[in-house]
């Protein structure tokens, strides 16, 4: 771990701490408990806090109560990588300022560094991998037990994968739920360390996943959202031809459930028949998410993605023709090794000719281990500003007049609750807009709980986000 990497850095926009929630057993300890990165991460979150509750912990939201801190970590690129660091470091002020006897790192930075987080991070008490998130409980009494301290760290190659029987402590909104599909990625894209922090592909079963459905319903969720490094192949190493198709076809008959939303689907693979599925099915979202990375084809070849610009442009057209009304979310990543001007402006224009529903551009980040490192031709960090900003300005226009066609329609609205902003507004999300990564439906006029699904015409637009009224 290089030591820029060891930086005070006080914001920590994207944690989640874990809500108050008392154990049926006695309390033995408290547990205060920070997530960090994506929603893949979200769920060993919640499958640790449900293990914990289940073994007699007590939760706490507030940190300077708690006798043990646990961050799961984020390690994919270098500002998650950093906010980590920094997380830690604030927390590890409460064995002076708290009651704070044990400060644990979990998750994938936790995985890629093991030894050198506890030698350069002195705060740290343990160090648990991704495929020990089974057993927190007991690395928690072990660390906890009366004798000398001293760090330890539990770390194994990561073949942990949760099932429809372990406890979970949802963290967001109680309506809507992400399912863990799959751990772990087979692809060798040059940027990613994924596969370095979580393994090789490991699906769940179909048989898994649906009880789970069936659980999540049984408590009043009303959207999933699947979710895995690589989705568009699941199954694969289960012998499933087409495994994604075969989990959508079971999944649409539980009930309860309103929209399926997969994320993360690789651009290879996608046939007609999933297509087809999407079109024809009304609890799957019109949603895709996939991210493309880039257009130009020697940067796609140098990225070790699959497929080239051809490919890429067909694919985009076949989606939008069998899936009407699609909403299209993708990824580009800018400065990439020997990203030249007529590369990124390929990209530019080819975003601007596209016209994506969301697109998310991502700086390129050297990550150890990763064949890019090595690559020659890297990009200055001011460069990769200019260029992520003249992408975002280009997709910013454009959905801006997304969002007025919209003006006059009436959308089911899913409403997540009262809006984080006021109290007079309510907060929704019409299909075209996932949890925690979209705009918003903002409500002046009607009324609604948490989960309902109503209609509501839209009356204003805003870059991303709509204003309508419920209508029944």
């Amino acid at each position: 771990m290089s030591t820029p990497l060891i930086q005070l850095d006080r914001k920590n926009t994207s944690k989640k701490t874990a809500p108050v929630k008392k154990a049926a057993a006695p309390k033995t300890t408290t547990i205060g408990f920070v997530n960090l990165g994506c929603s893949k991460n979200q769920v060993d979150s919640e499958v640790m806090l449900g293990t914990l509750v289940q073994d007699g912990f007590h939760l706490t939201d507030n940190p300077k109560k708690a006798e043990v801190v646990i961050i799961n970590t984020c390690g994919f690129i270098e500002e998650a990588k950093q906010e980590s660091i920094n997380t830690i470091l604030e927390h590890g002020k409460l064995k002076q300022q708290g009651l704070c006897r044990v400060l644990i790192a979990a998750g994938c930075l936790a995985q890629r560094y093991q030894g050198d987080l506890l030698k350069e991070l002195p705060e740290l008490d343990g160090v648990v991998g991704t495929g020990e998130f089974g057993k927190i409980a007991d690395i928690c009494r072990d660390l906890l037990a009366p004798k000398k301290r001293h760090q330890r760290v539990w770390m194994s190659k990561p073949p942990y994968l949760y099932d429809e029987l372990a406890p979970r402590i949802r963290l967001g909104k109680q309506h809507s739920a992400y399912v863990k599909i799959a751990e772990g990625c087979n692809r060798n894209c040059a940027f990613c360390a994924i596969p370095l922090m979580r393994g090789k592909q490991r699906s769940r079963s179909i048989e898994s996943i649906v009880a789970e459905a069936n659980r999540l319903a049984a408590e009043g969720v009303k959207e999933i959202s699947l979710i895995s490094q690589d989705t568009i192949n699941y199954g694969v190493d289960l012998g499933l031809r087409q495994g994604l198709v075969s989990l959508l076809r079971e999944l649409v008959r539980v009930d309860g459930i309103r929209w399926i939303r997969p994320f993360y689907l690789y651009p290879q693979q996608v046939t007609d028949e999933l297509l087809d599925l999407y079109a024809g099915e009304t609890k799957i979202a019109k949603y895709i998410d996939m991210p493309l990375q880039h257009i130009n084809d020697r940067m796609l070849k140098a990225m070790h993605r699959l497929g080239d610009r051809g490919a890429i442009e067909r694919l985009v057209d076949r989606i939008r023709q069998r899936i009407p009304g699609v909403t299209f979310r993708t990824a580009f990543i800018v400065g990439f090794p020997g990203e030249t001007e007529a590369a990124f402006t390929e990209l530019r224009e080819y975003v601007q000719q596209a016209e994506f529903d969301r697109v998310a551009v991502f700086h390129y980040s050297d990550e150890e281990d990763t064949s890019a490192v090595g690559f020659d031709g890297k990009i200055e960090r001011d460069v990769m500003d200019e260029r992520r900003n003249e992408l975002l300005a280009v997709q910013e226009s454009i959905a801006a007049a997304k969002g007025q066609e919209k003006v006059g329609t009436v959308l089911d609205v899913l409403i997540d609750g009262p809006s984080e902003d006021t109290s007079l507004l309510l907060e929704g999300r019409h299909e075209g807009l996932a949890p925690d990564i979209d705009g918003a439906v903002y409500i002046n006029d009607g009324v609604a709980s948490a989960g309902d699904l109503v209609k509501v015409r839209i009356t204003e637009a805003a870059t991303y986000d709509l204003v309508g009224q419920i209508i029944s």
